[in-house]
């Protein structure tokens, strides 16, 4: 009985020891207001100096926003809120600096009568009016700062609903940029030293909502001429295994035919790619070969001791949860044989981790080969459609052009040949501009 007794003890000690965990990952209620402040933005100190940074017409829209969907009601920002819907739509919820989190502040009231001038005159108008607020007021909203490659900047409000692609427009708007298809919208880590450029389909805020507490993560507005490269030269891929002389003398309609085959059709067909690649093992700086092969669902290898048939194949990781970046300073940083690497994660890992997958290649071609093939792999005809939407807005912009931007966007970028104005060979970052990804310490700068 004794035991019994002790055993039951313990286990209560188990569950309130789960309940204290679980109330401090919901966030902590005692959190000051100040530190709640400097939650807003991305790339700025503080909610000030990012709003000081928008322009007027930015602001304008904001203060519309933010002006009559709240009532009086919300006297503090410290008092707990029952409802999660209430909480969103009253008061940010306490999260890390520099994290995205929902705009929606409780505003100063309005003079009655500047009220009662917005007041819509109908039942229809009030009852749409309402639908939109009630909308409106679970939409997250984001300053943030878009750092250029001649170190300047430019700030932008976005929100949840907007993808990369919209954002990329607006860019392109404050810029007066040539508007070529190759324009991207990069992240960078400094403290993995790895880069990644977002996908013109994802949605952005919700990307940068897996930045961590005091992240020195950036947002860069850059030219990577892989982007679509398997779209312009889509046999530099699926026809990898045939001499490279070959594939240079190959026409536009037989790169056609091979887009339609592998992206126009039911299934989406894969590069059929394979090779030997270096891999990290955990917790050390050893690389050891492994031979890999690329499937649809993830990535397999051979294990030590078994042979290439496809039963003795083992997955290494699948596609799903994890997305692929590459890499600068490997070779000082982590002993790898080369400085061609990339690596596979989960968005949300934003420091060293026994979850990350560790991979090097021998030579940038290979590099280039496996980077975007896996792209394909994990995205498929999606990467299509954003390149037709990217290519029939470039063609739209480029008409009100000048001469000159226009000759800088139409021509196609291969493997061997860089985009014009370009701070990367190949668009992968193994000689970046400077300061784009500090080295570690103690690293030279490249």
């Amino acid at each position: 009985m004794d035991d019994i007794d002790a055993m039951f003890s313990n286990l209560l000690g188990e569950i309130d020891h789960l309940s204290q965990s679980l109330t401090q990952a919901d966030g902590d209620p005692g959190e000051d207001a100040a530190s709640r402040e400097n939650s807003f933005s991305i790339g700025f100190t503080d909610l000030n100096e990012s709003l000081n940074e928008l322009e007027d017409h930015d602001l304008d829209a904001l203060m519309a926003d933010l002006g009559p969907k709240i009532p009086q009601q919300e006297s503090s920002s410290h008092e707990g809120i029952s409802s999660r819907d209430n909480a969103q739509a009253s008061t940010p919820p306490t999260s890390p600096k520099f994290t995205p989190t929902n705009f929606l502040t409780s505003p100063t009231a309005q003079p009655s009568s500047q009220v009662k001038k917005e007041e819509p005159q109908t039942k229809a108008e009030k009852i749409k009016l309402a639908l939109q607020k009630l909308k409106e007021a679970k939409v997250r909203k984001l300053i943030i700062k878009v750092l250029m490659s001649d170190k300047s900047s430019k700030t932008l409000m976005v929100d949840e609903r907007q993808t990369v692609r919209e954002v990329l427009d607006t860019v392109f708007e404050k810029t007066h940029c040539d508007c070529s298809f190759d324009w991207s919208l990069c992240e960078t880590n400094p403290e993995l030293q790895i880069e990644r450029s977002f996908e013109d389909h994802e949605c952005l805020v919700e990307l940068l909502s897996a930045w961590t507490r005091h992240s020195e993560n950036k947002i860069y507005f850059v030219l990577r001429p892989q982007k679509y490269v398997m779209f312009t030269e889509p046999q530099l891929f699926y026809m990898w295994k045939k001499p490279k002389a070959s594939l240079s003398g190959i026409n536009s309609q037989a790169k056609e035919l091979l887009i339609k085959e592998s992206f126009g059709g039911s299934t989406q067909i894969v590069p059929d790619l394979e090779g030997t690649l270096y891999l990290k093992e955990d917790g050390k700086k050893v690389w050891k070969p492994r031979y890999f092969v690329l499937r649809a669902s993830g990535i397999y290898y051979v294990p030590k001791g078994k042979t290439k048939s496809s039963t003795d194949l083992a997955c290494f990781v699948r596609f799903e949860k994890v997305n692929i970046y590459t890499t600068s300073n490997y070779r000082q940083m982590y002993r790898a044989p080369t400085n061609f690497c990339f690596i596979l994660k989960h968005p949300c890992i934003q420091m060293e981790s026994p979850y990350i997958k560790f991979l090097c290649c021998d030579d940038e071609h290979t590099l280039s080969l496996w980077v975007t093939s896996i792209r394909i792999a994990k995205y498929g005809t999606v990467l299509y459609k954003n390149y037709q939407a990217a290519v029939k807005r470039a063609s739209t912009l480029q008409g009100f052009q000048s001469p000159a931007h226009k000759d800088r966007s139409n021509g196609h970028t291969s493997l061997g040949n860089p985009h014009p104005g370009s701070s990367y060979v190949e668009g992968y970052p193994h000689k970046p501009p400077p300061d784009f990804l500090p080295p570690p310490p103690q690293a030279k700068h490249l």
